[in-house]
């Protein structure tokens, strides 16, 4: 892991320690590298609950409870898509706060409505708290889309235990 990435995490994993907070993950294009960032770092096990790995979209239905109607009409890449996977792990979960990613990491796979780079993120809160971002990094590579997108993801989980 890269020393970015590794502060990163550091510091979800200590601003959840502070709140007495769990964090899970629904991931998609990074296949379950938030988790492993996270769980990279000796003693995240009193923040980490659980890292669902959903590639398929009959994954994301069966774990997640992301609705097959969502799926059919915004298409698993979507801001639709990235909120019902961050509520979905908040209810499968003992986590305060959940993190989801979907996107297209490339080298192929897109189109001109979903590029390769783009990715959707969301994040959810037993409080309500709702979040999502988009991000199209563009056709960077697929190590370096789906390191961005560990990046991105570890700071909207920052962001929900630093806004309460």
């Amino acid at each position: 892991m890269d020393d970015e990435t590794t502060k990163a995490a550091t510091a979800v994993l200590d601003a959840f320690r502070r709140r007495e907070w769990m964090a899970a993950t629904a991931e998609s294009c990074t296949g379950g590298l938030v988790a492993g960032a996270l769980t990279e770092i000796a003693g995240s096990s009193d923040v980490v609950d659980r890292g669902f790995v959903t590639y398929s979209n009959e994954a994301k239905q069966q774990m997640l409870g992301v609705p097959a109607e969502t799926l059919a009409t915004h298409g698993a890449v979507s801001h639709e898509t990235a909120e019902a996977m961050a509520r979905g792990a908040l209810g499968n979960s003992r986590a305060h706060a959940t993190v989801s990613i979907t996107g297209v990491a490339g080298p192929g796979g897109g189109s001109a409505e979903k590029p390769v780079g783009l990715v959707h993120f969301a994040a959810a809160t037993r409080d309500g708290t709702l979040l999502h971002v988009e991000r199209r990094f563009g056709d960077i590579g697929r190590a370096e889309v789906r390191r961005r997108s560990v990046l991105e993801a570890l700071a909207l989980l920052r962001q929900c235990a630093d806004e309460k």
